[in-house]
C-alpha cells in the first residue's frame, strides 16, 4: 500500500505556536536524518489521523511532500491525547534507499480455525508476538508477515526462526534467541467427571 502525505514546512515553533497550529486542524511534526538538517513540518490533523489507524501505515516506508518536494521516510513516533481523538505530534525519520532500515513489522496470523489442536482438540491460540523486528532494504519492506498456524497440534508452537520472510528480508533478534510467536494451548480446567466429582 502506498502512502503520500501532503506536509508544508513550518517556522514558527514552541508551545503557543502548536497551539495555534491545532486550532487550525493542523498537526505539528518533524523529519529527521539523513544527511539535511531536521525539518520542522506541519500535516493536516484529519489526514493523519485516519492513516495512524491503518496497520499498514506503520510498517511502510511513506512519501512525504514537504512543499512540492517528495521524500521517503519512515513514522517513527507520535504522541496522542490522553483522552481526546487528537494528534499532539509526528516525528518521521528520512529514508536512504540504498540503507538498510531497522522496522518492527505487524504478524497476520491465519488458519486458526483449521488447526488440529483447535479444531480436533479444542485448545486455544496464544499469540504470544503481535509484531517482529525486521531489516531489509525500504523496497523490500513488507507491509505484514503471515504466520500459518494450520498444522499446529496442542503443545505445539510457531518460533520466530521459523517464519517465512520476503526476500530480502531478515528478523533482527538478539543472540541465540528464537522467541515463541503462537502456540496451541489445552483449555484450562478439569473434566466434567472431575467437577462432579463429590468433595472428599
Amino acid at each position: 500500500m502506498q502512502f503520500e502525505l501532503n506536509a508544508q514546512k513550518r517556522n514558527d515553533q514552541g508551545t503557543g505556536a502548536s497551539r495555534r497550529l491545532r486550532r487550525a486542524g493542523k498537526v505539528p511534526a518533524i523529519v529527521y536524518g539523513g544527511a539535511e538538517a531536521a525539518q520542522a513540518i506541519e500535516l493536516d490533523h484529519n489526514t493523519i489521523l485516519l492513516n495512524l489507524r491503518k496497520e499498514a501505515f506503520h510498517a511502510s516506508v511513506l512519501t512525504l511532500n514537504i512543499d512540492g518536494k517528495k521524500e521517503p521516510v519512515l513514522l517513527r513516533d507520535n504522541q496522542m491525547h490522553p483522552y481526546k481523538a487528537l494528534v499532539l505530534h509526528v516525528d518521521f525519520q528520512r529514508v536512504d534507499p540504498s540503507q538498510k532500515l531497522h522496522q518492527k513489522v505487524p504478524l497476520h496470523f491465519v488458519n486458526a480455525d483449521i488447526a488440529p489442536g483447535v479444531k480436533l482438540s479444542g485448545g486455544l491460540v496464544s499469540h504470544v508476538l503481535n509484531e517482529v523486528d525486521v531489516t531489509c532494504l525500504p523496497d523490500n519492506l513488507p507491509a505484514f508477515i503471515e504466520v500459518d498456524l494450520k498444522d499446529l497440534k496442542v503443545g505445539q508452537s510457531i518460533h520466530a526462526k521459523d517464519l517465512p520472510l520476503p526476500k530480502g528480508v531478515s528478523l533482527v533478534l538478539h543472540s541465540q534467541d528464537n522467541p515463541v510467536v503462537a502456540s496451541v494451548t489445552a483449555k484450562k480446567g478439569g473434566s466434567d467427571e472431575a467437577a462432579e466429582a463429590p468433595a472428599a
